[in-house]
């Protein structure tokens, strides 16, 4: 029945999607981010859902009217400058033949990454955007909460299976990048029983989090709620909610989960942490060897036995700064960390000019909500090797469309007085030689 399901919704969709590739890029970003496939049991599990979406989306936005270009913004010229590097560094790739399969999964991320800056235009398309993240995500969130509450905690939250996010500490992270966006539609929702629900996927998506069992993804919710706390007009009062739901929170859980959160000063004997420090250190021997660095997929016996201090540790990077220093050198680090550095002052840009006018306080609110997304994603993704993860190239598309948006609603400048008093003289001289 679910791939049935998903079947119809997919196809019932490509008529909507040739007449607007807005409704392509959010039934890519469906089916991308929430992976509903995933959740039946039959032919829906390995039907090419996304391949047919893409095309008909590309199709759409060929044949579409209307603006087509990408936004002229910092941040958009810097991914461009990210994507042609990382097709640089593969052709110097350790692996070629890994390499190419990675690389041609990346590129389409980066592609449909494109298209959603392109297709994303108006407050509608970017609030629906939001709207897709919070509900992909938000399912394994309401999932995983109910789940910790059923099993008393005892047993971890996982992802979908064959996803970005299916390893217990990435769904983690992504449910604590959406709590932020909950929020956001919490804030500039009307209908009061939707902003209940809101509140309740909010807490179970933190207490999923917290059922991961991922210490990566506590720190990560620690940094993202002080920057919210940080943020807010409402300091007392988000601060007397958080000290009263954490405490709460965390006596739930068993004291198993509290043993696995003890550990985190622990990393000097933690054989898990051992072999991310290892892989870490793999990563930058290689890059200072190498100025191309690996390419992709660089995580091989023969890489760690000539660049790693413990040859026979083999691991991921484990880590979003280091996967990208061991695959595309420092210039592809220096890239990537100068892109988050954009979209970050984007937001901020967003928030400063939106404050304190009515006809933009969604947008200030939405970039500020961004901002605690990225801030757990940064601290929660020092941990994960999730460079290539698409959520948060669509954040910053939605980012993008709303800085567009607020510039292009730019009333005209005023001139100076002396500039309009000439203007005056030089209309009634006209006027005068006209009456002659």
């Amino acid at each position: 029945m679910r791939d049935v399901l998903v079947t119809l919704i997919v196809f019932g969709s490509l008529p909507l999607i040739l007449r607007a590739p807005a409704v392509g890029v959010l039934m890519w970003v469906w089916i991308s981010v929430m992976n509903p496939h995933t959740q039946g049991w039959g032919f829906a599990q390995t039907f090419p859902f996304a391949y047919v979406i893409g095309v008909a989306t590309l199709l759409s936005l060929v044949v579409a009217r209307g603006p087509k270009g990408l936004p002229a913004l910092p941040c958009t010229w810097l991914l461009l400058a990210f994507i042609a590097w990382m097709n640089v560094t593969t052709l110097f790739a350790l692996f070629p033949a890994a390499a190419y399969g990675q690389w041609n999964k990346v590129m389409k991320i980066m592609l449909m990454s494109l298209v959603t800056m392109m297709a994303i235009r108006s407050r509608q398309d970017v609030h629906r955007l939001i709207w897709v993240l919070v509900v992909s995500l938000g399912y394994y969130g309401v999932k995983g909460g109910v789940f910790t509450v059923r099993s008393g905690g005892t047993e971890r939250v996982w992802g979908p299976e064959g996803s970005f996010i299916g390893d217990n500490n990435a769904i983690a992270l992504a449910l604590i990048m959406t709590i932020p966006l909950m929020y956001y539609l919490h804030q500039n929702t009307p209908r009061r029983w939707l902003r209940h629900a809101l509140t309740g996927a909010m807490l179970l998506s933190a207490l999923a989090a917290l059922g991961s069992y991922s210490r990566g993804g506590l720190l990560a919710i620690a940094a993202m709620v002080l920057f919210m706390w940080f943020k807010s007009g409402r300091k007392l009062m988000l601060g007397s909610i958080v000290s009263l739901a954490v405490p709460l929170l965390l006596v739930f859980m068993p004291a198993r989960w509290s043993s696995r959160m003890d550990s985190i000063g622990d990393y000097q004997v933690d054989d898990s942490a051992q072999g991310r420090i290892n892989a870490w250190r793999m990563a930058y021997n290689l890059a200072r060897d190498r100025f191309f660095g690996g390419g992709f997929e660089i995580s091989e016996p023969s890489t760690f036995l000539r660049y790693a201090p413990n040859p026979t540790d083999v691991h991921a990077a484990h880590s979003i700064y280091f996967q990208v220093l061991g695959e595309h050198g420092f210039v592809g680090l220096a890239l990537y960390l100068l892109l988050g550095v954009l979209t970050w002052r984007m937001a901020a840009a967003i928030a400063r000019l939106g404050a304190g006018r009515d006809e933009w306080r969604w947008a200030a609110s939405l970039a500020t909500m961004v901002q605690a997304s990225l801030i757990g994603f940064a601290v929660g993704g020092a941990f994960l090797s999730l460079v290539y993860y698409d959520v948060p190239y669509y954040m910053m598309a939605a980012l993008a469309a709303v800085r567009v948006l607020m510039r292009d609603a730019r009333p005209a400048p005023v001139p100076p007085v002396g500039a309009r008093a000439a203007k005056s003289r030089t209309a009634r001289g006209t006027a005068r030689s006209m009456g002659d």
